[in-house]
This record gives C-alpha cells, sequence and structure tokens, in this order.
C-alpha cells in the first residue's frame, strides 16, 4: 500500500529532505588540503681545505756536502780553515703541495761577553715535499777557535739550534 502525503507539513518536510540530499550529493569534492613541502634542508658543508705546512724536519752540521745535497760528513769539531755547511732538512704536510717559505741560518760567535753575529742568510723557497736546503760559511784567513751556534729559522722563527766549536 502506497500512502500519499497530503498535509503541508509533510510536503514541506519531504521537499526540505530530497533538497538536502541533492545539495550533499552535488557538492563538489572538497580536495586534499596541500602538503607543504619539507623544508629545505641547508646542503652539508664541506669540510674547511686546510692549507699545506711547511716545517724543518732536521738540522745537519758538518764539513762536506754529498750530491744529495744532504752533510756527507757530520761533526761539530772543526779547524779554522774548514768551510761549516748547515743541511737543512724540510718537509711539507702535502707532499704534492707547493708551500713559500723563508728558511734561515744565522751563524753566531759565542764568547764570555756574549754572542756575536758573523753571518744571517735567509732565503724565499718553494718547498714541495722532502727537501734540503744548504748553507755553508767560509772565512778567508780561517776562523778563530771557540765556540759557535746556528740558529735555523722557518718563516722568520727559530726552530732549531746546533752547537759546535773550532779547535786548533
Amino acid at each position: 500500500m502506497i500512502r500519499t502525503l497530503k498535509t503541508p507539513l509533510s510536503q514541506a518536510l519531504l521537499v526540505a529532505v530530497i533538497g538536502a540530499v541533492a545539495i550533499v550529493g552535488c557538492k563538489k569534492k572538497e580536495e586534499a588540503a596541500p602538503v607543504s613541502p619539507p623544508a629545505p634542508t641547508e646542503p652539508a658543508m664541506p669540510a674547511p681545505v686546510v692549507a699545506a705546512t711547511a716545517s724543518v724536519s732536521s738540522v745537519e752540521i758538518g764539513s762536506a756536502v754529498g750530491p744529495d745535497q744532504k752533510i756527507s760528513t757530520a761533526t761539530t769539531a772543526f779547524k779554522p780553515a774548514e768551510t761549516f755547511h748547515v743541511s737543512i732538512a724540510t718537509a711539507t704536510s702535502d707532499a704534492s703541495a707547493t708551500v713559500a717559505g723563508k728558511v734561515g741560518a744565522k751563524l753566531v760567535y759565542v764568547d764570555a761577553s756574549g754572542e756575536t753575529v758573523i753571518s744571517d742568510e735567509t732565503r724565499d723557497l718553494n718547498l714541495t715535499g722532502a727537501g734540503s736546503t744548504n748553507f755553508q760559511f767560509a772565512k778567508p784567513g780561517g776562523w778563530p777557535a771557540g765556540k759557535y751556534k746556528v740558529y735555523v729559522s722557518l718563516d722568520g722563527n727559530v726552530v732549531q739550534t746546533k752547537e759546535f766549536e773550532v779547535t786548533k
């Protein structure tokens, strides 16, 4: 059995229900809220580049130098007519890098009154890997007997000191 709606109130309710269903059914689907992109991350900072450095690894004193520029006859006791040879071994922290540097040798005579500078030499060099720099000190007529020192410097800073003696 089918009943018909006869009262105005029932008809109004029916129209309202059908209208609500129609509005909901026809309503456009809401788009999902946009997802914000992840915050940009800063790129990892590369490790700082450390400049290669130079250092003095050893100092030798002697009366003769070999073909490899190293002391072949090491001694700390010289005769007045001999030439003093100072061999300074250097190295760079990166064997393939070239490092500008100043290598120096200051020769002093030591007596009771103190030190007297005889010679102070510096060389501007481009150091690469392991190497050797030589200084030689000669005196026409011979050296006075006594004690001597050599101050070896790198870039103006004394890095090693060697003592030796001249005997008759």
